[in-house]
């Protein structure tokens, strides 16, 4: 049985999407059917509409979904149809490091969430009245769609009474900032961070930091608008990103001669740089901003060695979306964790001005609202 529904369809690389018709393939046995509430915008997707990084097309895309479960394959026994769900990235739950509780360095990372097929190749998703094939199992959940078909890996429960638009960014930008934090690096009270790049991942690191304690907080930008908010949501420190970043923060730091973490959300090479020359002795530095593939940056080998500093690499936060996401949210219920403040919402006939407005600062969380004129959609065979 198939299902009919929209959702944004992107055809080429460098097109903008367009809301679409579309036909869902039949619901498989590790799948959900999925009615979307809301869905957050990354930069991932706008980064794969640009051909930055690798997709299929025409393709939809999404990975920031949040809705209710409508139906369930017969082989998921732990969701419920009627469940609010946040949806996450995929992973194949068999490889070595998801066999070890670390499904955010699933062996076939790429392939779960860029390759745009289901791991057999089937479509998922054609247009009506064609048998063209559209991408769309996006990070398990291509979830600019009315209704999506998810995988059962994405998927990460939450309490009846959960606001779904507030926290449908948890699923990628969100847990990936906090996760660099608290997992990744496991910045420890009364220390040291510096965050380069404060868009929506870069100020959840903020806040992360802010959660753990630590005693210095630095906000580098390159946009005012974002340092002020980086200081509400917990930065001590605010540095505009154009001039001698790594004296600025050793002379913040002092008597350190450096910060003791570091996040780069910007994925700018130029960027990574400098936050490696501006760690401490023994300092710790993540990478949560992707650049293209093929891309390097380049190290002082001799102070790094003699430092003893460290540069991670940091995918979704090292985060397992079952538990950080309601992790988040609790925090978000005692007042520690304002998420809602970094978001701004369009109904998704407004998706034009939400990856405008994205692509060019003017919102740093777009969030879509799937929700207002959406019905359940009649079934066809």
């Amino acid at each position: 049985m198939a299902y009919h529904t929209e959702a944004l369809v992107v055809s080429a690389v460098g097109n903008e999407p367009r809301l679409s018709p579309v036909i869902l393939d039949t619901l498989r046995d590790d799948e959900l059917l999925v009615e979307m509430h809301a869905t957050g915008i990354c930069h991932t997707d706008v980064a794969c509409m640009e051909g930055k990084l690798p997709t299929g097309f025409p393709c939809v895309l999404g990975h920031e979904g949040a809705g209710v479960v409508l139906r369930t394959g017969k082989g998921v026994k732990d969701v419920s149809e009627g469940d609010k769900v946040i949806l996450s990235y995929n992973f194949c739950t068999g490889c070595q490091q998801c066999l070890c509780g670390q499904p955010a360095y699933c062996d076939n990372l790429v392939a779960q969430n860029f390759g745009g097929k289901r791991p057999d190749g089937s479509r998922t998703i054609r247009l009506p009245n064609s048998e063209q094939e559209v991408f769309a199992n996006f990070f398990g959940q291509s979830s600019f769609c009315r209704v999506a078909l998810v995988n059962r890996a994405s998927v990460a429960r939450v309490a009846a009474d959960t606001p779904l638009d507030i926290f449908a960014p948890l699923g990628c930008g969100v847990q990936t900032g906090a996760g660099a934090v608290l997992n990744t690096l496991n910045v420890q009270e009364g220390t040291s961070v510096a965050v380069f790049g404060v868009g929506a991942v870069g100020q959840s690191a903020i806040m992360a930091a802010r959660l753990r304690g630590a005693s210095i907080i630095i906000a580098v930008d390159l946009e005012d608008s974002r340092l002020e908010m980086a200081r509400e949501l917990g930065a001590t420190h605010t540095l505009l990103g154009s001039t001698n970043v790594s004296q600025q923060i050793s002379a913040i730091c002092a008597p350190s001669n450096g910060v003791e973490f570091a996040v780069d959300c910007s994925g700018v090479t130029q960027v990574i740089e400098t936050m490696l020359d501006s760690l401490a002795t023994r300092g710790r530095a993540a990478s949560v901003g992707s650049p293209a593939p093929g891309k390097r940056a380049g190290v002082d080998v001799f102070a790094h060695l003699t430092l003893g500093r460290e540069y991670v690499g940091c995918h979704q936060g090292s985060s397992v979306a079952e538990q950080m996401i309601p992790y988040l949210i609790d925090q978000h219920k005692q007042g520690k964790f304002p998420v809602e403040k970094l978001i701004t919402y369009y109904p998704v006939e407004h998706y034009q001005q939400a990856f405008r407005d994205l692509k060019h600062g003017r919102a740093i969380k777009a969030v879509l609202r799937w929700k207002e004129g959406s019905s359940k959609y009649p079934d066809s065979n």
